[in-house]
C-alpha cells in the first residue's frame, strides 16, 4: 500500500480530486447505510440533501488527496485568521486546536507545523492508530515529518499533549470523533445527543492554554487549500460538562460555515465502543 500511495503521489491535485470525487458517489451508491445516515445527520442539523449533495464528493476527495498531502509535493495554501496564531503562539501558554470533520483537516496541522516549528517547536495531534496494519504503516511513515507529531488515544498520549501545551507548544485534536467508552460524556450535537470527548475541554481548563478554532477549506479545480482560523466565540466554563457542551456548539458553527464540506456520513452518534 506504501508502494501505491507513494505512485500517485505527484499526480495533480485536480485529477486526485476528480477521481476522489467519482469515488465518493460510487461509495454513496453502494452502501445504503451510508446514505441512510448521511442524510439523518444532515436533516438533524437543518439540512436537506440538496443542500449538502456536494459532501459526497467531498468525501471522496479527502481519501483520493492523501498520497499526495503525505508523500507528494506541496500544494498551494491559503492563509485566513493567522493572525491568531501569531498572537496565541506569543502569549505562551500553548494552543489547543480544534477542528472538525470538516474540509481536509491533515493539510491544517502540517502547515501549521511548517511554518512556526522553528520559532514554537512542532504540533502535536492526537491520532487513534488504523486497524488495518498495511494503512497503520502508510500513515506513521506519512506523519514522520519536521513540525508534527503524533500523540496515540492513550493516557501516554495525554500526558505528552499536556507536556507539550506546558512548554508553549501546540496541539491539535477532533472534538467530534466519539471517544471510546468511558473517554467522554452525552452532549447535545445539533439538537441530538451524542458521545463526545472531554479530553479537549479537560487540555484547555488544566493547563490554560489558548484554544482556537481551524479547518482546511478545500478549494475548487485543485487550487489548494484555504486555513481557517477562529476564536471562540465566548471562553469556555470552568466546568468540565458545559465546556464540553460549548465546544459542541462551537463546532456546530465552524461546520455551518461550510457544510458541503463536512463529513455527514461520519457515525456521530453511534453508541461508543469498549476499549478492550
Amino acid at each position: 500500500m506504501l508502494f501505491l500511495y507513494r505512485l500517485v503521489s505527484g499526480w495533480p491535485l485536480a485529477l486526485l480530486h476528480g477521481l476522489g470525487a467519482t469515488l465518493g458517489w460510487l461509495t454513496w451508491l453502494a452502501s445504503p447505510t451510508y446514505r441512510r445516515r448521511f442524510a439523518e445527520n444532515a436533516a438533524l442539523a437543518g439540512y436537506s440533501f440538496a443542500q449538502v449533495r456536494p459532501a459526497v464528493a467531498h468525501a471522496g476527495r479527502m481519501a483520493a488527496e492523501m498520497p499526495r498531502l503525505w508523500f507528494g509535493p506541496p500544494v498551494p495554501i491559503q492563509w485566513d485568521g493567522d493572525a491568531l496564531l501569531d498572537a496565541a503562539y506569543a502569549a505562551g501558554k500553548g494552543i489547543v486546536f480544534f477542528t472538525p470533520h470538516l474540509g481536509c483537516f491533515e493539510i491544517t496541522a502540517q502547515r501549521v507545523g511548517e511554518r512556526y516549528r522553528a520559532g514554537h517547536g512542532p504540533i502535536t495531534v492526537l491520532y487513534r492508530p488504523a486497524r488495518q496494519a498495511a494503512l497503520a504503516r502508510v500513515v506513521e511513515t506519512a506523519r514522520r515529518r519536521e513540525g508534527l507529531e503524533t500523540s496515540p488515544t492513550t493516557l501516554a498520549g495525554v500526558r505528552q499533549m499536556i507536556k507539550a501545551l506546558r512548554a508553549g507548544r501546540a496541539v491539535g485534536l477532533l472534538p467530534d470523533q466519539v471517544p471510546p467508552d468511558g473517554l467522554g460524556q452525552w452532549a447535545p450535537f445539533f439538537g441530538q445527543s451524542a458521545y463526545t470527548m472531554t479530553l479537549a475541554a479537560r487540555l484547555v481548563l488544566q493547563t490554560g492554554a489558548t484554544p482556537l478554532l481551524a479547518w482546511g477549506e478545500r478549494l475548487p479545480r485543485g487550487r489548494g487549500f484555504c486555513l481557517h482560523f477562529r476564536a471562540l466565540s465566548e471562553p469556555l466554563a470552568g466546568e468540565l460538562a458545559p465546556a464540553v457542551e460549548k465546544i459542541n456548539r462551537e463546532m456546530e458553527r465552524l461546520i455551518r460555515e461550510c457544510p458541503q464540506q463536512y463529513l455527514w456520513g461520519y457515525g456521530r452518534y453511534k453508541t461508543p465502543r469498549k476499549e478492550l
